[in-house]
């Protein structure tokens, strides 16, 4: 086996611990604000807790990705592993919100495991595997993804959220040791230049391509996240006759369905885009999932909605390992970690705005008037990124050049 493709191999699990364990944690916070005494201003709370962690890596992100240029992304992994198994295992012990507040906080500025995983694949694969080999751990932050609640939330049943989270932790230990012992970073040029996020801002906006990719991230961030405030209402309202409970398991498996599209397909498209060309994946990613979005609008029956979203997810899992190849093809080796860095932040931004979007524009509207204007959003991205394929200044030179299938 190739160093490359043990560095995948390690990466690809260390990735899939790390997702799990966030989604182990992350997504049963407010239900552990009651259990430690929080009954009043709850969504408050809870609210504070999400945005928290999202501002704070937003800011920070830069920083650490200019490290990671300097001293290697390998450095960069394995201290942010390390951070968030004693992040997680500290919130097995808090006794006030203010505590979780701190943990969110400083989980934001400190993270960055799977950030610094894409930017060494990114670096240390040979440029005709880089598709492949980006889709893959992206295959595996959606697994995580999927496998993460149904991990945490039987760990909380039956032996409580304290277990839980410190579960998480060790989980994300393994992760950690994994990469310190078995990840070899063999792309040893660095950036001499000292860690400085405006020096990384400055440095990407004299990249138009880079610039592209990251407006991208951070317009589909915010486009895709406009709609989870009111996709679990919306599985509810399929099915009114279904409990609470019933209707938070059927929520879970809509969701997980189009990370399961995206564990089979991400791979698929990362070998197609190492032929044609990051951009027409990309766009053709886009254009599936704008027309998928709009097809969720006419079914009102949650298995044809189930069947729709998976589909959506076959298509859309493409989207973000195409954005990352087009930052691998726009920078050199020694900018990457802040190309990254700043990569992370735009999906922060987005993360976070989003959001708060789709919840006014469900309010004054309804939740289908969500689902129009997340298909509408991603429809104009998608016409965006075809312009860009009649606009090779905008483009990594990699990308400009007509693509032949490699034999």
């Amino acid at each position: 086996m190739e160093t490359w493709q043990r560095n995948l191999v390690v990466l690809w699990i260390g990735t899939l611990l790390t997702s799990a364990s966030y989604s182990m944690v992350i997504p049963f916070l407010p239900l552990f604000l009651l259990k430690i005494g929080v009954h009043q201003h709850t969504d408050i709370w809870s609210g504070a807790l999400y945005s928290a962690a999202f501002v704070a890596g937003a800011i920070a992100a830069p920083y650490w990705g200019s490290l990671g240029d300097r001293y290697g992304q390998k450095p960069m992994i394995v201290r942010a592993g390390f951070v968030l198994f004693v992040i997680y295992g500290l919130t097995a012990f808090v006794q006030h919100p203010w505590e979780l507040l701190v943990l969110r906080t400083l989980q934001g500025l400190l993270s960055g495991y799977i950030p610094g995983s894409v930017a060494l694949v990114g670096s240390n694969t040979p440029e005709d595997k880089v598709g492949y080999a980006l889709s893959t751990i992206s295959a595996a932050s959606s697994a995580g993804g999927i496998v993460g609640p149904l991990l945490g939330g039987t760990i909380a049943r039956l032996f409580g959220n304290r277990v839980a989270f410190g579960s998480a932790s060790v989980l994300v230990l393994i992760s950690t040791l994994l990469a310190l012992v078995f990840v070899r970073e063999m792309n040893k040029r660095r950036a001499t230049s000292r860690p400085s996020v405006l020096g990384a801002i400055g440095g990407a906006l004299h990249n138009k391509p880079l610039v592209t990719a990251l407006s991208l991230n951070m317009v589909v961030s915010f486009s895709i996240m406009t709609i989870e405030p009111v996709l679990t209402l919306y599985i509810a309202e399929l099915d009114p006759s279904a409990s609470a409970k019933n209707a938070s398991f059927l929520a879970g498996l809509v969701f997980s369905l189009a990370g399961i599209a995206s564990v089979v397909f991400a791979p698929l498209w990362g070998k197609y885009a190492d032929r044609i060309g990051f951009a027409k994946v990309l766009t053709i990613g886009l254009a599936g999932g704008a027309v998928w979005t709009f097809m969720q609008i006419p079914f009102h029956n949650i298995i044809a909605f189930a069947a729709v979203r998976f589909v959506y997810g076959a298509f859309f899992c493409a989207v973000y390992p195409a954005i990352n190849g087009l930052i691998v093809r726009s920078t050199e080796a020694t900018f990457r970690g802040r190309a990254f860095g700043l990569n992370q932040t735009a999906n922060q931004i987005g993360n976070t705005v989003g959001p708060l979007v789709g919840g006014a524009i469900a309010d004054a509207t309804s939740i289908h008037g969500v689902f129009w204007v997340t298909g509408a959003l991603l429809a104009s991205v998608t016409a965006g990124a075809y312009a860009l394929l009649r606009h090779p200044g905008l483009l990594p030179r990699s990308e400009q050049a007509p693509h032949t299938p490699t034999p």
